[in-house]
């Protein structure tokens, strides 16, 4: 079942680059947003030589029996253009398509494909005109059995929008309201187990190694080690991504940081704050929230240090080393020693380590600020926990 920290993580990436520093509308890099996962009509992006993708493809591994069931939905925003005495801007509206929710035995080597169309409209408002343009296109779904309980599942997104004037004349910004901006794809299994593409199991990790994905990534999502919930994304993820409990929300700007963007929009003039005002609700809500900020708030963007844990140790267990030989000198001298871990740290690709302190070294004391003297670092392998 979707939970609500999903939805947010879904809603988080759907409006990452909805609108950028210093957010106002006349800002050159406003003119053209909406820069990932955006899929054009095929005419146009064909006449143009592909210059902008026109379909999107996820493929993805699930762990399944004969009574698995996967649903797809896919999701994206559809453009509204404003134009007003001050300023013409692209607002958004949220889309959602239930693609398809299919048994994967009753659909091996076969393709569903279900189409979608939303009509155009233009609303007035005294001098505020909105208006949107219509959209077409298919999602379609398909399964491949791989091996014994074990199948690939595919999907494709097409926009098969038409151009107004013909694609040869259409402009970039007509093509941009006919488009399925920040496009991503959703699934959820009953009765089976995603397989992670970023480090699946060992007999699975050719399989991982075919699947195709293009203009687009699936992830795990969910608690850690839940299996029924992948998100596929324009925006590169890892699996379980979360959103941090400091950020106070939404900044829009592709893939920021809170901390540098909140102290800029605190340092905006009275009239870049009007500008920034007048730009949609969205803009507007996220300079109220920011100016609301009181100082603890401000200090919690500064960083945080997590405790990382793994195979059930934290800093203060007690373990033996046990060195895999072959990095320096160290592995002989420290192999067999007692130690205690001081912290459990990650690097920059998630890998984690344990810094622990030798026991019967005499400058574990030496340290300053509050850290040990001597520490030395071991992957999760290399130690055993001491009872």
């Amino acid at each position: 079942m979707r939970s609500r920290s999903f939805d947010a993580i879904v809603n988080a990436l759907l409006y990452e680059g909805y609108i950028l520093y210093p957010y106002r509308s006349s800002s050159v890099k406003n003119h053209k947003r909406f820069t990932f996962g955006g899929l054009y009509p095929k005419a146009w992006s064909l006449a143009c030589a592909g210059a902008e993708p026109w379909s999107m493809q996820t493929e993805c591994l699930v762990r399944g029996a004969s009574n698995t069931m996967v649903d797809v939905t896919i999701r994206f925003l559809h453009l509204i253009e404003r134009v007003d005495e001050a300023v013409t801007w692209q607002e958004a509206t949220e889309r959602e398509v239930a693609a398809s929710s299919i048994r994967l035995r009753d659909c091996v080597d076969r393709t569903e494909v279900v189409s979608f169309a939303f009509p155009a409209e233009s609303v007035s408002a005294g001098p505020i005109v909105r208006r949107r343009e219509a959209i077409c296109g298919t999602v379609e779904v398909s399964v491949a059995q791989i091996g014994f309980e074990a199948f690939r599942v595919s999907v494709r997104i097409a926009n098969l929008t038409p151009s107004a004037d013909g694609a040869d004349r259409e402009s970039s910004l007509s093509a941009l309201m006919r488009s399925l901006a920040s496009t991503h794809t959703l699934l959820q299994l009953s009765g089976g187990a995603f397989e992670s593409l970023l480090d699946p199991g060992e007999e699975m990790r050719d399989a991982a190694a075919g699947c195709t994905n293009i203009g687009t990534w699936p992830v795990l999502v969910g608690k850690p080690g839940d299996r029924d919930l992948m998100l596929s994304s324009p925006i590169i993820l890892y699996d379980y991504p979360c959103i941090a409990a400091e950020s106070p929300g939404d900044l829009f700007d592709g893939t920021e940081i809170d901390e540098i963007l909140t102290l800029r929009i605190l340092t905006l003039t009275d009239d870049e704050k009007r500008a920034m005002r007048a730009v949609d609700p969205r803009a507007r809500a996220l300079l109220e929230r920011t100016e609301r900020l009181d100082a603890s708030e401000l200090m919690r963007l500064h960083g945080v240090l997590r405790a990382h844990a793994a195979d059930g140790l934290a800093a203060g267990d007690h373990v033996r080393l046990q060195p895999r030989g072959g990095r320096d000198i160290f592995d002989l001298a420290l192999a067999g020693k007692a130690a205690t871990i001081a912290s459990v740290e990650q690097d920059l690709e998630g890998r984690l380590y344990y810094a622990v302190t030798v026991d019967d070294d005499p400058g574990k004391d030496l340290g300053v600020l509050g850290k040990p003297g001597h520490r030395f670092f071991f992957t999760p392998e290399e130690v055993e926990r001491l009872s």
